[in-house]
């Protein structure tokens, strides 16, 4: 990892992505882009039970639309709907347990999801953080598994049913953490070297942005946006990153400020009105590379990553 990305990157974040930058930023916001009425939209929203995914639904219940939870774990998925619909009002709050780092439960989701519901609106923000080297029972590398190839498995198998609807959209939470990365498509599973998940984290999160500048190409009848939240004060952020956790805690956004964004990308007309496959940042459209970084990849590059994903996914299609 480059020496002048990671210094580069952490001021600009002392900058822009603390609780400071956001409350910056917000001085520019239209507050009427949130002033709509979502009655009869249906909203997906994986790693819905906790942090920014939990913020994003809260506000889109808020607005009458149908929120489905996607989470791994049953009680505190429970726990979370329970809230969702007791700020909100809204009781077209569903939940769906899926382990997104399980390829094969992934597809049969999204097949079964696909057969039943209508979908207007995917939020890819599911993620982890795991800190050593391990492999899903599927044998593919946990961060990989769940950051990566889960939310490309997910988005293709639900690209059909979205195309169905008026105003279809995608969001996909990545990290500003990925401007400290070229994507290397020849060590996708961290195989070589010395493990570092943080390296590993922000690796996918710039998959995640390849990915969304690829598939906006593909399909141009869908919006899709991927995003950074700002350095957000998460459960995730606190049980992957402590250290980090410990000493930024007084400057880091609370999870309504790093769920403004999805939120603004999910509902507002003037999201859709940017041209679709951007990377934003606090309601804005912003560079995917840092100056002279060195960390743009090839267009053969790119390809690759979204072949060796589609024979995964092939692999593990039920």
């Amino acid at each position: 990892m480059s020496i002048y990305r990671n210094t580069v990157w952490f001021v600009k974040g002392l900058q822009e992505y603390t609780k400071g930058g956001y409350e910056a930023a917000a001085k520019r916001f239209a507050p009427a882009d949130l002033d709509v009425n979502l009655s009869g939209r249906s909203f997906m929203v994986t790693g819905a039970n906790s942090g920014i995914g939990k913020a994003a639904a809260q506000e889109i219940a808020k607005r009458g639309g149908t929120v489905h939870l996607i989470c791994r774990n049953k009680g505190r998925a429970e726990t979370a709907k329970d809230e969702i619909v007791a700020q909100s009002k809204n009781e077209s709050v569903h939940i769906h347990i899926v382990d997104m780092s399980n390829a094969r439960q992934v597809w049969e989701f999204a097949q079964n999801f696909s057969t039943n519901n209508q979908l207007h609106v995917l939020i890819n923000n599911a993620g982890c953080m795991v800190n050593q080297r391990e492999l899903t029972e599927e044998g593919v590398e946990k961060n990989f598994a769940t950051n990566t190839l889960g939310t490309y498995i997910l988005t293709t198998a639900l690209i059909p049913a979205l195309k169905k609807e008026d105003d279809p959209r995608v969001i996909t939470v990545s990290s500003g953490g990925m401007l400290t990365q070229k994507l290397n498509v020849d060590d996708l599973q961290f195989e070589k070297g010395t493990f570092d998940g943080t390296m590993a984290y922000a690796q996918n999160k710039r998959q995640q942005v390849v990915l969304t500048e690829r598939w906006a190409a593909q399909h141009k009848e869908i919006h899709f946006s991927s995003m950074h939240p700002g350095w957000a004060d998460t459960p995730a952020v606190q049980s992957s990153m402590p250290s980090f956790h410990a000493k930024m805690q007084s400057k880091l956004r609370t999870e309504a400020m790093g769920a403004d964004t999805v939120v603004w990308l999910a509902v507002s007309a003037a999201a859709t009105k940017q041209p679709s496959g951007l990377f934003f940042q606090d309601r804005k459209p912003v560079a995917t590379h840092l100056p002279l970084a060195s960390s743009r990849s090839s267009p053969q590059e790119e390809e690759k990553l979204l072949s060796t994903l589609e024979e995964f996914a092939q692999k593990f299609k039920p």
